[in-house]
Order: C-alpha cells, then structure tokens, then sequence
C-alpha cells in the first residue's frame, strides 16, 4: 500500500482527468467542489471528451475546459502529453486507465490516481503516481469512489452534483409538465415501447404536457419518431433540439422526470427535481442517481430493491431468476442485447409508483 498521509499541499493549478462516458463527467463534479473549496485561488482544469463538455458548461468551480476529439492515435496523443508537461502542481486522474495515468504523470507535479487492482497491471502506475488508490467496483458509489481523494490530500468532502448551465433560453411551455427521456445509448438498457405510451398516457390523464428528449442520434430520432406515433399529437418532442446545459434547466422546471440507466437521467437527479429512474442490470449500489441534497459518505441505494431517497425514486426490474443486478451488458451479453427485467418490468408497476409519489406530494 502506498504511504496514506495527506499530502501536504497548496496547488495554485489542479487538472482532473475524466475520460469515459458522459454519466462519468457528471458524476466527478463533487471532487472538482471539493477541490475548489479546499483550494478557493486554485485554477481547476478538467481534460475530457469533446463529445461530454456540455455536461461542464458553466461550472463555476471550473475555469477551462481541455478536450480531446474520441480517442486520439499514437501521436496525436504524444502531442497531448507534450501539450500538458508539468502545466499543474496536482493533477488527478480519476479512472484507472493508461491513457488517464499517464496524463496525469506526465502533467502534475504531484500525480495521484487509481490503479486496477491486478498488481501485473498496476505495476508501472503506482511506480508513476505520486499516490495512488486501488480501483474497486466493491468500495460504493462512484460519486465516494472519486471522493476517496479527498482523504488523500487532506480536505473536506463535498457531495454535491453540478449540473451544467447555460444563459441560453430553453422553450417556453405552458401549465405542469414532465420530461421523458426514452431511448438509453444502449439497447440493454432500454424500456419497452409498449411501456413508455401507456406511462404517458396515465401522465396526459393526470394534465401533464408530456416533453420527450433525447440526443440528436438518427436512429434514437426516428425510434422516438416511431413511438410519437401511437401518443396523444400534444406530446411535445424535443430530441437533438437542446444543449445538455438547457436541458438541465428544462428538467429543473419539470413536476417530474422519468429515464433509464443514462447520463441524462443522472443530470435530472442533479437538477433536484423528482427523478424516477428504470434500472436493468446495472448495479443501483455504483450507479444509481445520486439524490439532491444527499451528503453521506455510504452508497444511498442498495443493490437490490426498488427504494426512495431524497428526490430519487429507483425502480428496479425483476426476473424469475432472481439474477439483478447481473452487471452484464443485457441478457445475450453485448450492448444491443434486450434484457429480461426490463422488458418485465410493468407499466402498471412503474404508474403505480408514481402516482403513490406524487399523491404523498399533495398531502
């Protein structure tokens, strides 16, 4: 193990690394508060995927953005590199990766990581890193997975999520609404259409205007499309027509919100309106939403059972089987697999929860 003492530090220029996926991005912001508020003059860079900045924009904790277009070849990478040579006094990389630890050996004066925890991989990282912490998917969400830096340099933890923000207007809608995000980026992840109309349905009875969102993608667009179909024509789509920022602003304003196991779903919760998440086989325990206002340092969903806590409700699908969460992409094992305890998962069950939640909302 490695010396676990606080580092002893006052970085005037911080680089956080995050290199995966857009939930990801969302979900390393309370480390980039916490940073800001141990370091109130520090300068915090965070370099990530062009494809997830709008998830930053206009995070105050934030003053530039380093963005790098999919995954670079081999010498645009060296360019990279080159690019961020001991630019920062800390720098942390918040995935176990090689592409994320050498970037921030290279660039920290003071480099701290995660490492795998199969010692023939993580070898050459812990020689790397100034400080390094074994990843493990067993330790808890991955909001206290990335928190676990604090404990290394010595500050207060922050468990805040910050969802991005723009000045630019979103649509203008009339009377109570609710947003819907539909289509999941992958298959397995996915409700069933048959699901989706009769939840909205229940919610156009109950005199909600419905607003239906999603990513400018041509197959989720002409999949939304399909089902728009068979909706009430008042259903407003808004797919591929928002920045991720004016989105948040449009959850924000929502009665409610309603996703699958995304990105999106993960900046509703943030915004703090009432968020009801459909989970499959991913694990709730890691990945479930993290809930407005929630600040414990233990994971706030189990990995089984469908719960509340805070402005989250999780609502996990069942199998006969017994089998959830498998962790496994989809019951055929690859991403555009269906999966059984989505496709089981009644609309009747899903209504059920939330005009119980919304009825103790009244009260």
């Amino acid at each position: 193990m490695p010396n676990q003492k606080p580092l002893n530090i006052q970085p005037k220029r911080i680089l956080v690394i995050t290199l995966r996926y857009l939930g990801d991005t969302l979900l390393v912001t309370p480390l980039i508060s916490s940073l800001k508020q141990a370091y109130p003059n520090a300068d915090i860079d965070v370099l990530l995927p062009s494809s997830n900045a709008g998830m930053l924009e206009g995070n105050p904790d934030i003053r530039r953005l380093l963005t790098v277009a999919g995954k670079p070849g081999g010498l645009a990478f060296g360019k990279l590199l080159f690019s961020l040579f001991r630019r920062y006094d800390l720098a942390i990389s918040t995935q176990a990766g090689d592409r994320p630890t050498l970037c921030a050996a290279i660039a920290g004066k003071t480099s701290i990581g995660f490492v795998p925890g199969d010692a023939t991989k993580a070898w050459w990282k812990k020689a790397l890193l100034k400080r390094w912490l074994v990843f493990s998917s067993d330790y808890g969400h991955a909001v206290l997975e990335n928190l676990r830096f604090c404990k290394l340099l010595g500050i207060a933890p922050c468990y805040r999520l910050t969802p991005p923000q723009s000045s630019t207007p979103i649509p203008s809608i009339t009377g109570p609404y609710v947003v819907l995000h539909i289509m999941p980026q992958w298959r397995y992840k996915q409700w069933h259409a048959e699901g989706w109309c009769e939840l909205i349905a229940f919610l156009d009875r109950q005199g909600f205007k419905v607003v239906l969102t999603g990513s400018g993608n041509p197959a989720e667009l002409a999949a939304l499309r399909e089902i728009q179909q068979q909706l009430p024509t008042d259903v407003i789509n808004l797919a591929g027509q928002l920045s991720l920022a004016q989105l948040s602003a449009l959850i924000g304003k929502a009665a409610l919100f309603v996703g699958p196991d995304t990105g999106i779903t993960h900046l509703a919760a943030s915004t703090g309106t009432l968020t009801f998440a459909l989970f499959g086989p991913t694990d709730p325990e890691k990945w479930a939403p993290w809930p407005c206002g929630y600040g414990e340092d233990k994971t706030p969903f189990a990995s089984r059972g469908s719960s509340q806590v805070n402005n989250v409700y999780l609502l996990q699908g069942q199998t006969e089987q017994n089998c959830l969460p498998c962790q496994l992409e989809g019951c055929d094992r690859h991403r555009d697999s269906h999966s059984a305890c989505l496709d089981q998962l009644s609309s009747a069950r899903v209504i059920d929860v939330i005009a119980q939640t919304l009825q103790a909302k009244r009260l």
